[in-house]
């Protein structure tokens, strides 16, 4: 099968790309766009991203692509669906931490095998969470919470988005490297938790460095480490968990795009290649520094060695934590 988003054309060449996409575009359905998916509910940073991507690819293939949300299960519906979906470069995944890295230790009974079903095109970027403790709260430092975990252990909660979330998993390392005891409280998402961190229901919470930035500037909440290697520009002033403390601590949310395992190696390299360009746009680059994603280029192949290297640290995380939920 031909991919009409693979024409080559040259400027001395103009006739024979002419024929030659007539050609090619007689092969496929009537106006069949690419679908991408994106496996949660509109609105979020997952959502934004991708319609940012979608369009402006739309524009660079020459191709119609949708967005489709799928949300449910963590990501995993979605996922799910574009691991069964055809290799034929119509059907696009906007994959995360959760669907490729966190899922497949922590829900035991998905369908999709993260590593083997799809096959990475780009690694879109990343964002750190950060560790949040309520206005209210006395707590100044990461050591402050750590002190007080330690002198009365399972007493201090951390609030996140919910189980199996980036959040909930900084939470989990937090523990870990910290050698602190912290309850963990789940949330149905990140604005009921940062509303019980300002009401003082919970004195901590994991969230996102982006949905963080309006409540650290209003001073409802305290931001006291970002969870990444690296300090974040939207919180440039908030240390990282290495630089307050916690040795080895990196944790970063991720977003992705992935294609069903087996399809054509040119469609993935294309891919690549004009997504490539789209974020090295001004005004896309602007728009993803917004969202609090940190980029740097890289190839399939690039992407792929990442993956692999998250799978087996989320896998060694959560079995260490003993970390298990049922979908």
């Amino acid at each position: 099968m031909a991919f009409p988003f693979l024409r080559r054309a040259g400027a001395a060449l103009v006739l024979a790309a002419t024929c030659g996409a007539a050609a090619q575009a007689a092969e496929w359905p009537a106006g069949k766009p690419i679908t991408l998916v994106v496996p949660f509910a509109a609105g979020g940073t997952s959502d934004v991203l991708g319609r940012t991507i979608a369009q402006e690819l739309g524009q660079a293939l020459g191709q119609t692509v949708l967005v489709e949300n799928k949300g449910g299960a963590g990501g995993v519906l979605g996922a799910d669906q574009v691991a069964r979906s055809k290799p034929d470069g119509y059907t696009l995944l906007l994959g995360t931490i959760a669907t490729h890295a966190i899922n497949p230790s922590l829900l035991p009974s998905i369908n999709y095998d993260a590593a083997k079903d799809f096959a990475p095109v780009i690694l879109l970027g990343s964002i750190a969470n950060v560790l949040l403790v309520g206005a209210n709260q006395p707590y100044k430092s990461v050591q402050d919470v750590v002190a007080a975990a330690k002198a009365d252990p399972d007493k201090i909660a951390f609030g996140s988005a919910g189980q199996g979330t980036s959040q909930h998993l900084s939470g989990e390392v937090f523990k870990q490297l910290a050698g602190a005891s912290l309850t963990h409280v789940p949330y149905r998402g990140s604005a009921p938790a940062i509303q019980d961190l300002i009401g003082g229901q919970i004195p901590t919470s994991f969230e996102t460095a982006l949905v963080a930035l309006p409540h650290v500037q209003s001073g409802k909440v305290r931001a006291l480490a970002v969870t990444s290697a690296k300090r974040t520009d939207i919180l440039p002033d908030v240390p990282t968990m290495q630089e307050a403390g916690v040795a080895g601590f990196d944790v970063s949310s991720w977003q992705a795009i992935y294609v069903p395992a087996k399809t054509p190696a040119p469609v993935v390299e294309r891919l690549n290649k004009e997504i490539t360009a789209i974020i090295a746009k001004p005004a896309v680059a602007e728009k993803m520094k917004a969202l609090g994603l940190a980029y740097t280029p890289n190839s399939p192949a690039e992407f792929a060695t990442f993956q692999q290297a998250e799978q087996a640290k989320w896998a060694k995380i959560i079995k260490e934590g003993n970390l298990k939920l049922q979908q």
